[in-house]
């Protein structure tokens, strides 16, 4: 039985103050003194035992019966569909012209908020995650601006990145294919990556796609000395930084020119990322950019192992 954190009494010690009115003979005032609570109190519990019996000694829930405001279920079920095609609680509450305050609440009480929190050790947890990106055969209508023409059958290209939790210092590959031994190749290239800037991998974070699910990639995993951790089945928002991170890259970089060919593309993420990691400023790092990071944390972890 669960108890309100604030509640004086128990249902025990109500049945005591009610059998010291209704058979001991106590007055109201006697009781409530005795219990430490208001004479109201002890008359409620006392109206609640003649009304329903044990029952009514029992705490309820302190929930209003209905809400007139609260947000329609055809509206929550619109949220709830917009966060599984990984969209972040300020870009629903903009898209759907709501609070956002309304918006992260309804979130979590249907149990799609994002899980915050963030490693403080560079390479104790790097993220990992594959975006797919249609080809580019010829300029499409972000150049021409005709939508009537499309470049059909040509296949698509897929985004590889690793992000580290920490410092949110990232690294990326366009690859052909999202196969376990391009996983693999990928993640021994990235952790190389992420060496050369002193950091150590420790632990991995993916989903549940073939090729971390893969024989290859857990022996990969073990070679490496990396412990390999997967999200839960259905809730992608666990590794919610690769989300975010491929958010910002597809806007910042695959959406955010014009290209005429795949080439040109692959050739400007080189660009990308290099501003990304070492100027762009992040919200959550306190307008630090990735690098800065990575150094400041470097910094407090010297000076923590001299005090």
């Amino acid at each position: 039985m669960k108890l309100h954190a604030n509640a004086r009494t128990c249902p025990h010690s109500r049945r005591l103050a009610v059998d010291r009115v209704e058979a001991e003979g106590w007055t109201l005032a006697a009781v409530a003194e005795a219990a430490g609570v208001s004479v109201r109190t002890i008359s409620k519990w006392r109206r609640r035992f003649r009304e329903e019996g044990e029952q009514g000694l029992l705490d309820r829930c302190s929930a209003p019966a209905s809400v007139p405001s609260r947000t329609g279920e055809a509206r929550v079920a619109m949220i709830a569909g917009l966060r599984r095609l990984r969209m972040t609680g300020a870009e629903i509450a903009e898209t759907m012209g709501m609070p956002a305050s309304t918006v992260s609440g309804i979130l979590t009480r249907i149990g799609l908020a994002a899980n915050r929190y963030e490693k403080k050790r560079p390479g104790e947890l790097v993220h990992v995650d594959v975006k797919k990106l249609g080809r580019i055969g010829r300029p499409g209508h972000r150049v021409h601006g005709d939508r009537r023409t499309r470049c059909r059958g040509i296949g698509w290209e897929y985004v590889h990145v690793a992000i580290d939790d920490a410092t949110r210092l990232a690294y990326v590959e366009v690859l052909e294919d999202e196969r376990a031994a391009t996983a693999v190749g990928f993640l021994r290239r990235a952790i190389a990556h992420f060496a050369a800037f002193g950091i150590r991998v420790e632990r991995l974070m993916t989903d549940n796609g073939n090729a971390y699910r893969s024989a290859i990639h857990a022996l990969a995993c073990k070679a490496l000395g990396i412990k390999h951790l997967r999200t839960r089945p259905y809730r992608p928002r666990t590794n919610g930084k690769a989300e975010r991170f491929i958010r910002t890259m597809l806007g910042g970089w695959a959406y955010g020119a014009i290209y005429r060919t795949s080439d040109e593309r692959r050739g400007a993420l080189t660009g990308w990322l290099d501003f990304y990691n070492r100027r762009r400023p992040h919200r959550s790092l306190g307008r630090q950019a990735p690098i800065e990071r990575l150094h400041a944390l470097n910094r407090n972890n010297v000076l923590g192992s001299y005090t």
